[in-house]
């Protein structure tokens, strides 16, 4: 075993216990004010120089040691979500409809592990900042701690985070330069027509009837308009009209997912969506509108750093324990941001599979997840030895 997994192991129940109680106490993006007070405390504890208020919640510990001049950041997300949590855990959600259901407590408890190693043990010459970051469901928390000047207040040559993942070998790590995770975009399509009685629809022009050609017209844009061998998506999630059955109504309203693992393919997709919706809009003698949500963009890891990324994990936990090149992920990240910025690697780390049974193996996003807690000694150790492996 690796000295310092070894020695993470031997101070993991510690932030066990921090991992549950965030767990029992979860916040939704923006709101974890009482997340990032604990986490400011920590580090302070710690010796870190912390700042706190970036994207209104997020938070930054920065220690530097020796002369050198490189600069690393390393980022886990501290958000809940909606969820009614139906788990019974003795630790479970004490706040009624929000809930640990992604893993962010494991994600934060695994890089205050590391922060207190690195600050007491580490053995590193250059500047460490690590970064907690609010509101990563959808919210866009990486952007706004961006706009809020990250980068220029702590400055880094490369970053790094770490998601778990359900259905993986509990601790096995999973690498991939390149398109990791696909970009996502929420398209709002609204259909005016002329509203009338349902027995007479030739004096109305129905946008029911035309939203149900959009929504079978769409899907044409990935089958015949993407190509082959990339991935699309366009996911009509909602479809709203109407009240009562003998009465056309006025409007209509599409609720779309769009996502991809191109940037090319994502901007034919928003163009070939306009095209198409206002063609079969005209074609009904109905009107249409078409908002495009911002969204995440496509998560893309650069090759230099997780080929980095993953030499460190193989000296870690030995390339047995190790997916050299995993298939890339239709959810998106909001660390794609930042990514977008500053060059990095985005690894997965495996929360459990069917083989172990329990919480481990249910999928992030369910009301019966947990964050497996044996991961929080490898997690921790892994970002020990990639910064002390970065900042020689």
């Amino acid at each position: 075993m690796h000295k310092h997994l070894e020695n993470l192991v031997s101070i993991a129940d510690e932030f066990t216990e921090i991992r549950r109680d965030i767990h029992q106490h979860p916040e939704l993006g923006y709101q974890e004010l009482r997340t990032s007070e604990l986490v400011a405390k920590q580090l302070r504890g710690w010796g870190y120089q912390v700042t706190t208020g970036l994207g209104g919640t997020g938070v930054v510990g920065q220690l530097k040691k020796g002369t050198g001049t490189k600069r690393i950041g390393i980022r886990a997300d501290m958000d809940a979500l909606p969820i009614e949590e139906a788990t019974g855990l003795p630790y479970a959600s004490a706040h009624s409809g929000v809930m640990h259901a992604c893993g962010h407590d494991g994600h934060t408890a695994m890089l205050l592990a590391a922060a207190k190693y690195l600050a007491q043990s580490g053995e590193y010459n250059g500047t460490l900042n690590l970064i907690f970051q609010p509101a990563e469901e959808g919210l866009g928390g990486a952007k706004k701690m961006m706009d809020d000047g990250l980068f220029e207040k702590f400055p880094c040559d490369a970053i790094f985070a770490m998601h778990n993942m359900p259905g993986i070998t509990q601790g096995q790590l999973v690498f991939k330069d390149g398109p990791f995770m696909a970009s996502s975009q929420n398209v709002t399509i609204t259909i005016d027509g002329v509203g009338g009685h349902g027995a007479i629809p030739h004096l109305a022009a129905d946008p029911v009837v035309a939203g149900s050609a959009i929504v079978m017209a769409l899907q044409s844009i990935v089958s015949r308009n993407t190509p082959p061998l990339e991935m699309s998506v366009i996911t009509v999630g909602a479809f709203q009209a109407g009240q009562a059955n003998n009465v056309i109504p006025q409007r209509a309203v599409l609720k779309l997912s769009v996502r991809a693992l191109s940037r090319e393919v994502h901007a034919m997709l928003k163009k070939r969506i306009s095209e198409l919706v206002h063609a079969q809009a005209q074609s009904y003698g109905v009107s249409a509108t078409v908002d495009f949500v911002s969204g995440y963009p496509v998560l893309v890891n650069t090759k230099e750093e997780t080929d980095f990324a993953r030499a460190v994990g193989c000296e870690l936990v030995g390339e047995e324990n190790i997916d050299l090149n995993g298939a890339p992920l239709t959810g998106s990240e909001d660390f794609a941001f930042m990514l977008e910025q500053v060059p990095g690697c985005y690894l997965l780390i495996g929360n459990g599979d069917e083989s172990t049974g329990g919480h481990g193996a249910c999928m992030v996003h369910n009301s019966n997840y947990d964050f497996n807690d044996h991961n929080i000694s490898i997690g921790a150790a892994y970002w020990v030895l990639l910064a002390e492996r970065f900042l020689v």
